[in-house]
Formats: C-alpha cells, structure tokens, sequence
C-alpha cells in the first residue's frame, strides 16, 4: 500500500469512527430524554393525585369547621351531639339504648326533632 493510500485509509477509519461516536451519543441523549420524559409524566400524575387530596381535605376541613361553627354557636346542636354520639342525658333521665336492628326501622314519634324526653317521675324535661 502506497503513503498516500494509507493515509487516505486511517482518514476514512477516523471519519467512520467520529461517525460511530456521533451516532451513540445521538442514541445516548435519546434515550436520557426519554427517561427525563417519562419521569416528567410521573411526576405530573403525582402532582394531579396530590392535588386531588388537598381538594378533598380541603373539603372536610370547611365542613369540620362549620360543624365546630355550629357547636360553639348552638347549644342545641351541641347537646343533640353529646345524647346521640356520647349517649348523655340530663339529670333524672333515663338512657334505653336498643341493640342495632331493633325497633324495625322506623323513626321514633315526632321525627326526632324536638323531642322532650321524660324524667324518672314521668314529667316532661
């Protein structure tokens, strides 16, 4: 092989190379930008599910303070709370409490609103 040729065959070999070279680093950068990509869209989907939670609790935050509102406000609703949930009663009443199930269903005389509840002497309180 000639000088001439060969230094035209090591010009091709670095040409090919630097080819090569360029065209890994083209399937390297593709590739991290797919990863960057697919991590954005993951991202973005946690954002949108976080942000739906915050909604949510933001939800049961107002509705917690409008009842806190109420019970503060109104004796009423406080006292119809601590009977139903806590099962208190005033003085001189008396508490029957059902198993569940019992009574058929059907709400109690007068809705429920208003009530009076008897005391042990059988007078209205």
């Amino acid at each position: 092989m000639k000088p001439n040729e060969q230094a035209l065959a090591a010009r091709k070999r670095r040409r090919n190379l630097l080819a090569l070279l360029g065209v890994l680093a083209l399937v390297l950068l593709s590739v991290a930008t797919f990863k960057s990509y697919r991590d954005l869209e993951v991202g973005r989907a946690r954002e949108a599910e976080l942000r739906g939670q915050i909604g949510a609790s933001e939800g049961r935050i107002e509705e917690l303070e409008r009842r806190v509102t109420r019970l503060e406000d109104d004796p009423a609703t406080l006292e119809e709370l601590a009977r139903e949930e806590l099962l208190m009663a005033r003085p001189g009443e008396i508490v029957i409490v059902l198993p569940a199930g019992a009574g058929g269903g059907a709400p109690p005389a007068g809705g429920g609103e208003g009530e009076v509840g008897m005391n042990r002497n059988g007078e209205e309180g």
